[in-house]
C-alpha cells in the first residue's frame, strides 16, 4: 500500500513539473523619444503651470496581464506567455507624465494624487486599444480631455496612431506602442501650450 502511495505521489510530482512551461516574459514601456528641445529642463526655474495626470482608463480588455494581439477584424488574443511587468494602466500613466514633462518644460507634470491650485489643468486618457493587430502594426486609440481647476473643459480630442513593427515579435510590439505614446504626447503637449 505504501509502495503504491510513494509511486502515486512520484507521478503527481512529475505531471506537474512537465505542465510548468517556460518562464513568461515580462515587458515595460520603453522611455520616451527626447522631446526636440534640448533645453527642457531649466535649473533654478519654477514652472509657471501645473498639469495633473489622472490615472488612465484602460478598455476593460486591455486591464489585463497579457499583451493582447488582435488576430484578425474581430478576435482578440491575451498572450499566456508575453505579460506586463506590471499594469499597463500604471505604466501609461507614468510615461505619460514623463513624456509630457519634457515636452512641455515651463509646467510642473504631477499624478493625479497632488492637490490641484488655481491655474492647474488635468488631463484625462481614454484608451480604447493599446495592441497589436494581426498586419504587423501596434495600435493605440482613446480620448483624451483637459479639464481646468474648476473641471470646466477645455480641451477634448480622439486619437488614432498605428506604428508599422520593425520584426515580428513581443519586445518590437512594445517598442511601438511605446512610439505611439510618443506620438500622444506630442498632440496632446501642442493642445496644452495653446491654452497656457
Amino acid at each position: 500500500m505504501m509502495r503504491i502511495l510513494g509511486i502515486a505521489c512520484l507521478l503527481a510530482w512529475l505531471a506537474g513539473c512537465a505542465s510548468n512551461g517556460p518562464a513568461p516574459n515580462r515587458y515595460t514601456l520603453p522611455e520616451g523619444t527626447p522631446a526636440t528641445n534640448p533645453d527642457t529642463s531649466i535649473a533654478g526655474v519654477e514652472a509657471q503651470y501645473q498639469l495633473r495626470i489622472a490615472a488612465p482608463r484602460l478598455a476593460r480588455f486591455l486591464d489585463s496581464e497579457g499583451i493582447v494581439l488582435q488576430l484578425d477584424d474581430i478576435t482578440l488574443n491575451e498572450a499566456n506567455h508575453h505579460l506586463w511587468a506590471e499594469p499597463l494602466g500604471s505604466q501609461l500613466a507614468r510615461g505619460l507624465q514623463a513624456r509630457l514633462a519634457a515636452r512641455l518644460p515651463e509646467t510642473r507634470v504631477v499624478d493625479e494624487r497632488t492637490p490641484t491650485d488655481s491655474q492647474s489643468m488635468t488631463l484625462q486618457v481614454d484608451i480604447d486599444r493599446f495592441n497589436g493587430r494581426y498586419d504587423g502594426r501596434a495600435i493605440a486609440s482613446g480620448q483624451w480631455q483637459l479639464r481646468d481647476a474648476q473641471g470646466d473643459l477645455l480641451a477634448m480630442s480622439p486619437f488614432v496612431v498605428e506604428q508599422p513593427l520593425e520584426s515580428d515579435g513581443y519586445a518590437p510590439l512594445v517598442r511601438a506602442l511605446g512610439q505611439s505614446l510618443d506620438v500622444v504626447a506630442d498632440r496632446i503637449a501642442a493642445a496644452v501650450q495653446q491654452r497656457q
